[in-house]
C-alpha cells in the first residue's frame, strides 16, 4: 500500500509538488482556525502559507473542529500536512501546505480550545462555520470558546484578538461583533467592554470553488504525487479575498497570495453572494430538479443556462453598489468557471442549508426589485425549485429548518406554500415579502411540477 503523507515521507513526494520554502518547526502559531473544513485548507491556510513562503514570521494555524473529529483524523496522522490540487484552466502543479500545525477536536478537549485562543502568541482567530455555524449559543458553541477566551486574554494582559468571519454572510465582520458583543454581555459585561475597545472584527469577502475532495480524487492525487493524502483538497486555479483593512494588531503579509486590503468590502461581498452565491444556489436547485448531479451539467443544460445568464447580468448587477470591477465580464468569469468539469461540484453540497442561504443571494435582490414594481423572473423560476425541494419527498433534506419547511408543505399545500413562506406575515417576510404578481407566479410554477 502506498505510504501515508507525513513529514517522516517527505523525500517520497513526486519532485514536482512544490514544498514550503520555511522551516515549519521554527514557526509557532499565530492564527486559531474555526471550522477547518475543506474550503480554509484551499483558501485561508494557503494565503498564510504564502505568506511565510515570503519570510513571515510565526502565522502556523491551530485548526479547530466544533463537532466532527473527521479533520483532526485527517491531518494529525500527516502532521498537519496536505496538498492543495487545481483542476481545470490554468491549474498550477500541485503544492505541499505547512501552515497547518494541529487540528483540535472541541468535544474532546475543550479547554485546550481556550487555551489555543488565548495564547499570547496568537493574534488571530479566523472562521469558517457556515451560515448556520453563527445561531447556536450556549456551552459548547462558538460564542463560548471565544468568550472564554477572552475573558482570560482581558485578565491576564495578553491583548485582543483580531476575529475575522469567512463565510459568505453580507457583512460578516459587522454581524459577527454584534452578535458576540450581545452574548459576552449577557455573561460579563467587564469582558464585553474589553471586547469592543481592545478586539477588531473586519468584515471579509471569500471566493474558491472547493468541492468535497472524494475517494477518486484522494486516488488520483496519491497516483500523482506519489504518497497517500486523506486531506487533499481539490479546487479551482481561481481564488479572491478581500479584507476590511482593520485588525486589533499584528497580521500575516496575506497580500503575498494576492489578498486585497480595502476600506469597504461591502460591494464586493454583495456582487459575490448575488451573483456568484446566488447563481450556484439557483444551479443547485435547477439542476436537481433536472436530474443532474453536478454544476458543470446544470449550466450545459439549455433549460437553465440563460437563467442563470439572466440572473446575474439582468437581475443580480442593477442591485449591486458601485465596486472597483466589470461586472459583466464578472458574469462571464463565473459562467466559464462554472463549465469547469474537472472540478466535479454536487449540487448537492450547494442544496445544503438553503434556508440560510437565499435571504442574502437571492431575496435582498427581489427585495431592491419590488421596492420598483420590477420582476426576477429568473430567481422566481429558482425560488419555486428551492420551494419545491424542501417538501422533502424522496429525499434528505439538509437544512435547519427542514422539519419546519415539511410541516408548512403539509399544512399549506402547493397553493398555499409560496404566500406562507413570502407572503405578508410569511416566514422569511424579515427579508423580502412577495407581491401578489410573485406568489402568483411562485404559485403557478409549483402547480406546473
Amino acid at each position: 500500500m502506498t505510504q501515508r503523507l507525513s513529514r517522516d515521507v517527505l523525500a517520497q513526494l513526486a519532485p514536482s509538488v512544490h514544498r514550503p520554502d520555511y522551516d515549519r518547526d521554527a514557526k509557532a502559531c499565530g492564527i486559531v482556525h474555526v471550522g477547518i473544513g475543506a474550503f480554509h485548507r484551499a483558501h485561508q491556510a494557503v494565503y498564510t502559507d504564502d505568506a511565510m513562503n515570503g519570510g513571515d514570521g510565526n502565522w502556523c494555524i491551530t485548526g479547530v473542529s466544533l463537532r466532527s473529529p473527521d479533520v483532526h483524523d485527517q491531518l494529525a496522522p500527516q502532521d498537519g500536512l496536505y496538498t492543495l490540487n487545481e483542476r481545470g484552466p490554468n491549474a498550477a502543479a500541485p503544492r505541499l501546505i505547512g501552515a497547518v500545525r494541529r487540528v483540535l477536536v472541541a468535544p474532546r478537549d475543550p479547554s485546550a480550545v481556550v487555551d489555543a485562543m488565548a495564547d499570547p502568541g496568537v493574534h488571530i482567530v479566523t472562521l469558517t462555520v457556515t451560515e448556520k455555524g453563527y445561531l447556536a449559543r450556549g456551552e459548547g458553541s462558538l460564542y463560548d470558546y471565544i468568550g472564554k477566551a477572552l475573558a482570560r486574554r482581558r485578565s491576564q494582559g495578553s491583548g485582543g484578538l483580531t476575529l475575522i468571519s469567512c463565510d459568505n454572510l453580507p457583512h460578516n465582520g459587522e454581524r459577527f461583533s454584534a452578535a458576540l458583543g450581545e452574548y459576552l454581555e449577557s455573561l460579563d459585561a467587564d469582558t464585553a467592554r474589553w471586547f469592543q475597545t481592545e478586539c477588531a472584527c473586519p468584515s471579509t469577502m471569500v471566493d474558491r470553488i472547493v468541492p468535497m475532495t472524494t475517494d477518486t480524487d484522494r486516488a488520483d492525487v496519491a497516483r500523482t504525487i506519489g504518497v497517500r493524502d486523506e486531506a487533499a483538497v481539490v479546487t479551482e486555479h481561481f481564488h479572491q479575498w478581500v479584507i476590511e483593512d482593520r485588525f486589533a494588531g499584528p497580521r500575516p503579509r496575506w497580500e503575498a497570495g494576492g489578498a486585497q486590503f480595502v476600506r469597504d468590502v461591502r460591494a464586493y461581498e454583495a456582487a459575490k453572494l448575488r451573483m456568484l452565491n446566488g447563481a450556484h444556489s439557483a444551479l443547485a436547485y435547477l439542476g436537481l430538479a433536472r436530474g443532474h448531479e453536478y454544476v458543470h451539467q446544470a449550466i450545459a443544460d439549455p433549460q437553465i443556462a440563460p437563467l442563470i445568464a439572466r440572473l446575474m447580468r439582468e437581475e443580480a448587477v442593477p442591485t449591486l453598489p458601485s465596486v472597483d470591477m466589470d461586472l459583466l465580464r464578472y458574469a462571464d468569469a463565473l459562467i466559464e468557471r462554472f463549465t469547469n468539469a474537472a472540478l466535479p461540484h454536487r449540487l448537492r453540497q450547494i442544496a445544503m442549508d438553503g434556508s440560510q442561504k437565499i435571504p442574502q443571494r437571492w431575496l435582498a435582490t427581489l427585495d431592491w426589485h419590488s421596492r420598483r414594481n420590477q420582476r426576477c423572473p429568473a430567481l422566481i423560476t429558482a425560488l419555486a425549485a428551492w420551494i419545491d425541494y424542501v417538501r422533502g419527498e424522496g429525499r434528505l433534506v439538509d437544512d435547519p429548518m427542514a422539519d419546519a419547511l415539511a410541516a408548512l408543505w403539509a399544512s399549506e399545500g402547493r397553493g398555499g406554500i409560496a404566500r406562507a413562506l413570502f407572503g405578508p406575515q410569511g416566514r422569511f417576510e424579515a427579508s423580502w415579502v412577495a407581491p401578489e404578481v410573485d406568489l402568483q407566479a411562485l404559485t403557478g410554477l409549483l402547480d406546473s411540477d
